[in-house]
Formats: structure tokens, sequence, C-alpha cells
């Protein structure tokens, strides 16, 4: 088995085409190959609009590509659905508004104005009318999770121990602990992301992506064959040697 796999966005369109590009060098010697986004498309960068933009044309036109759902999409979708909704997985003095989540930078990127100070209902009001319906339809539409081989790709994790098709929603695109700190097989290497480092890791049992893009970190993109991952850079390919 051979894929690629993309980590966490968070808005940056500039840092998910070099991404595919780095995919597209690496395919040119290697062949083809699905590719895997696994989620956080928006928030905190400032081209979210972009980045959905992108994506959806990719698929459009017949790309291989997976698209997963992160927490910060579905906080999106659910903002546009119902403002006042509670989002499990989100501490309750928290909104996607909150200037820590970053939802007022994506709403941005679609031209509305989302101070902290205004109303949510006229912000949601400007929201609905300002996100295309084929954008709402698409980012609400995104699978939790992928499985092909030997992997499985999700977004934040899996809670261990609950066979992958019982697993919820709420922990693929919230869950940590206790995932992270979990060194048993799964059953399949876990694809995600969600959770920032300095640089991809792999840790044997999971592969981590997110190499923290949100905070102006680079964005990783990995090839993926069995269970062993490379990074890939404009040199080419380097292990991602399993950490002690």
């Amino acid at each position: 088995m051979r894929a690629y796999a993309i980590g966490d966005i968070h808005g940056h369109l500039d840092l998910l085409e070099r991404a595919h590009d780095l995919i597209a060098q690496d395919m040119a010697r290697e062949g083809h190959a699905t590719v895997i986004h696994v989620g956080d498309l928006v928030d905190r960068g400032e081209n979210s609009r972009g980045v959905i933009e992108f994506l959806m044309a990719g698929q459009a036109r017949g790309a291989d590509w997976v698209v997963l759902k992160g927490n910060h999409d579905r906080m999106f979708s659910r903002f546009l659905e119902a403002p006042e909704a509670a989002e499990p997985g989100l501490r309750a003095e928290l909104s996607w508004l909150h200037p820590r989540l970053g939802g007022g930078p994506t709403l941005a990127s679609y031209g509305v104005h989302a101070p902290a100070d205004r109303p949510v209902a006229a912000v949601h009001a400007d929201a609905t009318q300002a996100v295309p319906a084929a954008h709402r339809d698409w980012l609400a539409g995104r699978p939790s999770q992928h499985r092909q081989d030997d992997c499985l790709f999700v977004h934040a994790g899996i809670r261990p121990g609950i066979p992958f098709a019982e697993q919820t929603e709420t922990d693929l695109v919230w869950i940590r602990e206790p995932f992270l700190s979990d060194t048993r097989d799964h059953g399949a290497l876990i694809v995600h992301g969600h959770t920032a480092l300095d640089a991809a890791t792999h840790y044997g049992n999971r592969l981590n992506l997110d190499s923290g893009a949100a905070y102006g970190g680079p964005l990783s993109a990995v090839a993926i064959e069995g269970r062993a991952a490379w990074l890939l850079t404009p040199l080419g390919r380097v292990a991602l040697e399993i950490a002690a």
C-alpha cells in the first residue's frame, strides 16, 4: 500500500499548494497514489475559503483526494447551522468565534466581519448569506475516517479498544487522551493530526502529521508505504524514524 497524507491546513492555501507540489514531484518518480487530508481545513489562517475551493475543485476534476473532517471544520459547519448549539469536545466557556479558535479569520475570508463584540446573531446572518451553499454542503459531508490497507486516517485519533466502525465522530475529531499515551497496536497505523508538534512524528502505532501550520509552523506532507513513512521535502524524501 502506498498513499500520501497532508496534516492540519488551517486556512493556509499557500502551504497546501506547496504540499501538493511536493506530492506531485514524488508521484512523478513513484507513481500515482491517493492523497488523504486529515482535516482542520479552516480557522486561524487567512484563506480558509481558498483552501475549501482548492480542495473542492480538485475533487470535482477527479483528483484522487480524500478530505476528512476536523474539529475546526465541524465547528464551522455547526455555527452555520445553529450558532447557539454546544460543540461536544469544546470547553463551555469557549465558542468558535473566540480568538483562540479562529472562526473570525475564516469568516473574514468570506467577507464577513466578526469581531468578538459583535452580536452572534448578526454575524450568523451575514455568514449564511456569504458562505455558498455548495461550500456548506461539501464541508458538512466530509467523512471522519478513511481506512486504506494498514492505515486508518482520522483527524484527532481513536478511542482505544473500540472497533473502528463503532468510533464516535466526536472522538475521531477531538480526542487526545487516552489515545496519545496508548502504546498498544490498534490494528492499523493511525494517521492523524490535531495535536500540534514541531514536526511530523512516527510513534510506531500512530503517525502525527500536525506540525503546527496553525501557529506559523510548516504543513507536513508524507508518503506512506505499509506502515513506513517519509516526509516530503524539496530535496526528496526524509524517513520518519519511530520515536523512542
